[in-house]
Formats: C-alpha cells, structure tokens, sequence
C-alpha cells in the first residue's frame, strides 16, 4: 500500500493507480477523503496509531476502511466503540523497533513496547476478524536487518502471546538514492523480509503487507528553483525551509542539483549553501550543494529527487509558494530502478518551476 503522506499528490495517486497499486496508507482522514475522491474504487488502510473518533467512524462508515492500527487499549476501545462493534475490522498492533538502520528515526513516537505487547494482542485478537502486527523501521532505512532484527521482535511477541496472526506489515522505510545516501539494492530488502516472514509462527495464509512512501515517490519530482542573489558561496533562491526544501533546511538533507544554462557552464564545481526566500533565518540550506563556482543571480538550476516529502511539506509562508507544475517524461536524477546515464537538464518526471 502507497503511503500518501509522502506525495500525496492526485496525478502521482493516478500513476500509481494505473500500474497496480490499489491499496493505499492513510494516515488522516483528510487522507482518506483525498484517496476516495481521487480513486472511488482504492482501498484505504487507517495506519495511524491515534485518532480521533469521529474520523474513525467516517473512514468506516462512509468510506468502507476496514483496516486500523493501534499500539494501545485505549485506542482498541476506541476503534471498537467508534464503528459500533463492527465484526469485520482487521486490526494491527504497531510494535515499536528500533530505528538503528534509518536516517530518520521512527522509534520513539509510536508503537507498544515489546514486554506490553501480549495482553495487547490478545485483546485485539478477541475482537478483530483479521488480527495483523506492523512495526516501522525508520524512513530511507540503509540496511535490510532492519527488517530482520524487527521481524525477531515480532516472532518474540507471537510466541508470547499465543495468537493467531493474519498480517504482517513491515511498514516502510524503504530507501531512495541520494548524494551521499547509496543503500543496498531493493532486492536485499526484500529478500530479508521474505525469508524473515516465511519463519514466523503465523497463520498458514497469513498475509505479508508493506507500506512504501519514499520508494515509490522519491523519483518523481524536481523542482526549478532561480537564483535571486549570490554572497560568495551563499546562494539566495526562491524555494527554501517552508517550502519544497523542508528536509534540506530541516534535517540537512542533501539533494542533487544541476544548473540550468545554455551554453553550459565549463566551470568547475563548487560547494554551494543555500538561503530560501522568507525573511527567517532558519530559512537555510547548509549542504552542501556543488554548482559551477560562475553560477550567478538569474541562473536556473534543478533540485532532484523531491518527490517525497517536497510537495507535501509545502507552505504559502510569508507570502512564498507559488509555482506553475510541468509535467515531463524524462529520467529522474537519482534512481533505485535503473541504470542512469549524465544526466541531462530537465530530468524529472514533475518539475516544479518557482
């Protein structure tokens, strides 16, 4: 299942749709509205561990969810009381495992540990058709043990409890190529998860779930951001911290770039910060960022590979945040599915142009 949250843009939920993905993570139910509204016939998975009554009831009354998770009794109560006891709900206790192998932690918010997590599933067993167990091993996670250390976690609570389980969703973390950030390839993952999931004492038609965001949306947008100012090697653009550069100024996040001019330039690169448009300090890319050392006020250049997370944290802040959307058929910048020759300019499948 696609997690939207990631890109949850309705062209890419159509591309999706269109080469086989019909099952989709939501994790609001603005999300879910979002999906149905775009894609009557998707099926929606309400994967977020708390929410709110009122949003639970609209997902499965108005919106045919059957699938919820939940780390605690007080949201299993919840859940229950909140579709009048519904008989036909598949139920995933989320786990929490550790996040060791991620560039981004998520370990800590979520998830019932794992020496709680018997009486746990046992409650939701008694009430759940289906009973499932998930866990998330951290965004653009670096190594498949991961899964493999999680999944240990998973077998540990099985046997504790003695249930029946009928899902096993890994979650996602899986990973995307960035500079600096070349993971393993995606077959060592699921390599793992499989021969992790075929050892696990479950049900005999137990299903194995997964819930891919980056992996499946990292590859599909750039944006074409215009230099405003150069200060020595600090560039002043127009997109930054509150908008498609959220992780860069954020998290330092590190992206490829490629400078946008005809003729080309034969300068040598050199490493580059960035500064985004608002007025706020903390509206900065540190990188670094390598660009010919004459890139200068006026020049356009392609940030690559924000397909994930881009769009989605996007602002209007200060005043900033208009863009015209471009739509092309090219390769993206960095890819986890293909062999990539230089890359020419405009490569992306989703330019934004600011």
């Amino acid at each position: 299942m696609y997690a939207v949250k990631a890109n949850p843009s309705p062209d890419l939920l159509g591309v999706l749709w269109d080469n086989g993905i019909v099952h989709y993570d939501t994790a609001s139910i603005g999300e879910v509205r979002l999906v149905k509204a775009t894609l009557p016939d998707a099926t929606c998975h309400f994967m977020h561990p708390i929410k709110a009554p009122e949003a639970i009831a609209e997902a499965y009354f108005e919106h045919g969810v059957r699938t919820f998770s939940l780390d605690s009794m007080d949201e299993l109560h919840k859940i229950v009381a909140a579709t009048d006891g519904a008989t036909d709900l598949t139920l995933c206790v989320r786990m929490r495992v550790s996040s060791e192998y991620a560039k981004l932690s998520l370990g800590s918010k979520f998830g019932v540990a794992q020496g709680e997590a018997k009486d746990l599933l046992i409650a939701t067993r008694q009430v759940a058709d289906a009973l499932g167990i998930c866990f998330h091993v951290g965004s653009q996670t670096m190594s498949p043990d991961a899964y493999a250390n999680a999944m240990e976690r998973v077998r540990a609570a099985i046997v504790e409890a003695g249930v029946t389980v009928d899902v096993i969703d890994v979650g996602g973390g899986f990973p995307s190529r960035y500079p600096g950030m070349t993971p393993p390839p995606l077959e060592r993952f699921f390599e793992t998860i499989h021969r992790a999931f075929e050892s696990l004492p479950i049900s005999y038609s137990a299903e194995l779930w997964a819930e891919p965001g980056r992996a499946l949306c990292a590859e599909y947008a750039s944006v074409v951001v215009r230099v405003e100012h150069r200060r020595g090697a600090e560039l002043f653009i127009n997109d930054g911290a509150y908008g498609s550069l959220f992780d860069a100024a954020h998290i330092g996040w590190k992206y490829p770039v490629q400078l946008l001019r005809q003729p080309e330039s034969d300068a040598r690169d050199m490493d580059f910060s960035f500064w985004g448009p608002t007025c706020d300090d903390i509206d900065q890319m540190q990188g670094p960022f390598p660009l010919p050392a004459d890139t200068r006020s006026g020049d356009y250049f392609e940030i690559g590979m924000l397909g994930a997370y881009g769009s989605a944290m996007r602002t209007a802040f200060n005043g900033f945040g208009n863009g015209e959307t471009v739509l092309t058929d090219d390769e993206p910048m960095e890819s986890m599915y293909i062999e990539l020759d230089p890359v020419p300019a405009f490569v992306s499948n989703n330019v934004v142009k600011l």
